[in-house]
This record gives C-alpha cells, structure tokens and sequence, in this order.
C-alpha cells in the first residue's frame, strides 16, 4: 500500500484554500474557557485500547491546567450511557463530560436527549455516513473483526471463519466479551454470520448463533472471556477481537508467547465507535477542547498508532499526513479493503437477535 506525499506548495494551496478543516486549530476562547474549567471527566476508555493512554497523555501535555478525571476505563458502552444518566443533576467527578460508545449507541442517546451538538474544526473530514448532520455524535476509529492466535499452542493458523469449525481447534476459540453484553462480541457473532454468506443483520445475528452453536457443540468453543492474559495462560488460545485489540495485546506480549493476527478471509466486519458530549456536561469547554483534540491531526494518529483506523484516515493519506510505518503496522490494506460496514438499522438487528437467542441457540455461559 503506497501512499506518495503531496508537496509541500499543495498543502499550503489547501490550508489558503479551506481555512476551516484540517489545518484549523482550537479558538483561543475555547482554550481558555476550558482552562478556567480545570477538569474533563472521561469514562470507559482503557490506555491499551486503541492507544488511548498516549492519546490522554498528549492532551494532559498540550493543556496541563486541565485535570483528566478517568472514571471506570473497564466500563463498557451501555455503563457509559447510564452515568449519564444517573448524573443529570450531579456535576460532581463522577459526571462524564464525553463518552466513546459503539455505532448504535450514538442516536439511542441522542434520542434521549442526553447528548449536545458540537462540530469540530476537522468536521468535513468525518465521512457523512458515520456522523450526525446535527452534531449530536460523529465516528471517531474503526476496525475490523480479527483472530489473534498463540502460535506456541496452535500449530495452523487459522484463515477464515469457516477453520475455527474444524477438530484441531478443540478447546481453543473465545470471543473478546459477553454476547449478551459486549459490543465487540455481539459483532463478532456478525462477523462469523457474514463468512456463512448471510445477509447484514438479523439474518447474519441467526447465522451466526447457528455458527457458534455447532463450535460449541463440537467442543471448540471455551465460555472465557478471551483477553491477552488468557492467550498468553493458553485457557484461550484463539480469541476473536477488534483488530486494533488483537496488535495492541501482541505488542504487550512482546513474543511471549509468539501470537499471530489474522483478518478472516471472509466476513470481514468494520467496527465503527463514536464520540458524544454529555448534555449534562460540568465541563462542556474542556469536553470541546477535547474532540478539537481527538479530530486534530495529533489526535487522529495517535489512535493510528493505537492500530485503530481515526475518521479521518482516508483524508489524512490524501494528503501526505500518514507516516508509511503506521500503516506497515497494520494487517495488508487487501484485508480491509474487503471491509463491510453495517447500517445502524443492521446493527441493532443483529444486537437483538444475539442478545436475545444466545442462549437459547448457543448455550454457552460467558464469564
């Protein structure tokens, strides 16, 4: 994947051309007030996911008057729709100013009325598809369903969802998360309907209970939540995660044991979370400040570095603004090509038809 940098003049040409998008940078009021705020709570955002922790750093770099207040990292999306909630009156810490939550969560919550409008600089750099016209919450990374593999305990690795079913595999396969719960397991069961040839959505959700259904009857399946720790202990030596997860966990594990990340060769499912500011937000100039540094160039490549594709990668490679090492690291651009993006209406199909058939179908307790 060849990406040629453009020149110099051209950059400067654009900067001149479209003073509003990329190039711009945070009003001196809004850093200001968000100075006098002292504060941005965040919540749910774990330092290795992603490449969050350097991302944070940054920002506690570039504003040290502002006091990052992290509350829970470990919550998952729907926890961080609840602290909304359950904090309208509050704006104490333990009010979230900003939340990262997958697709669907974004216009459930605009819906109800729980997040505030706000475009940053870099606003017509964010694909029109992952974004709300108002505001109210725009797509921030994406990535692609994945298998990382301990290469110590699994002598082939695996290609495509259809390996996973087959006998060598006994006692090796998790998903990344609860499929009653998580987001990253629900779509990953998506993911396996997508390789069986069925259509996005509850079609995929049934397709893939079935899927999952006869790896467990077949004894392939382990009911762990698979993480880097279970990889490496080899209770779960094959898990199904977020690509971004998957490079993120090997690179922690540094070789011990050796792993291996493979995008399956069907099914290959993009994963789109989203950014929002809390409608009841203490500290609504920071939480500003905060996607102005999320979307700024800084921002976007730090979560590049993080192995998650930012919103405004394609923009970015456009102009010369993605280092060829960044994008080295990531599995072969082939693999993403091939990438499928599902609606918000597909998403929430097959969240329903997971959630509400794991059991039933599967039969798997998930803990």
């Amino acid at each position: 994947m060849s990406h040629t940098k453009r020149l110099l003049s051209l950059s400067t040409a654009l900067a001149i051309a479209i003073p509003s998008l990329a190039f711009a940078e945070p009003s001196a009021e809004l850093i200001e007030a968000a100075k006098k705020e002292g504060m941005l709570t965040t919540i749910a955002l774990p330092h290795d996911w992603c490449g969050y922790g350097d991302v944070i750093a940054s920002f506690k770099a570039k504003y040290p008057e502002i006091q990052v207040n992290e509350l829970n990292p470990d919550a998952g999306s729907a926890d961080e729709i609840e602290a909304i909630k359950a904090n309208k009156d509050n704006k104490g810490p333990q009010s979230p100013d900003v939340i990262d939550v997958g697709l669907a969560f974004g216009p459930s919550a605009k819906a109800e009325g729980l997040l505030q409008p706000y475009k940053v600089s870099t606003w017509d750099e964010i694909p029109d598809t992952i974004k709300d016209a108002e505001g109210y919450w725009y797509g921030d990374y994406y990535g692609v369903m994945s298998l990382l593999v301990n290469k110590d305990l699994v002598a082939n690795t695996p290609k495509d969802w259809a390996d996973l079913l087959k006998p060598e595999y006994a006692g090796q396969v998790a998903l990344a998360g609860d499929p009653r719960a998580s987001n990253q397991a629900i779509l990953g069961v998506l993911a396996a309907g997508l390789g069986k040839g069925a259509k996005s959505g509850k079609e995929a959700g049934e397709a893939g209970l079935a899927y999952f259904a006869e790896m467990n009857k077949a004894g392939n399946f382990v009911p762990v939540i698979g993480k880097s720790g279970t990889l490496a202990q080899g209770s779960t030596p094959i898990v199904i995660a977020w690509d971004y997860n998957a490079l993120g966990w090997a690179k922690t594990l540094n070789g011990n044991p050796p792993t291996e990340v493979v995008v399956p060769a069907t099914g290959v499912l993009a994963g789109v979370y989203v950014q929002g500011i809390s409608a009841y937000a203490p500290h609504p100039n920071a939480a500003k400040l905060w996607m102005e540094h999320l979307y700024s160039d800084e921002g976007q490549l730090g979560w590049l570095k993080g192995y998650c594709h930012p919103a405004r990668f394609n923009a970015m490679v456009k102009a010369g603004k993605v280092p060829q090492d960044l994008i080295d690291a990531l599995p072969p651009a082939e693999s993403y090509e091939k990438a499928y993006f599902p609606t918000l209406e597909e998403v929430d199909a097959n969240k329903a038809a997971v959630t509400g058939a794991w059991d039933s179908v599967v039969g798997a307790n998930v803990q």
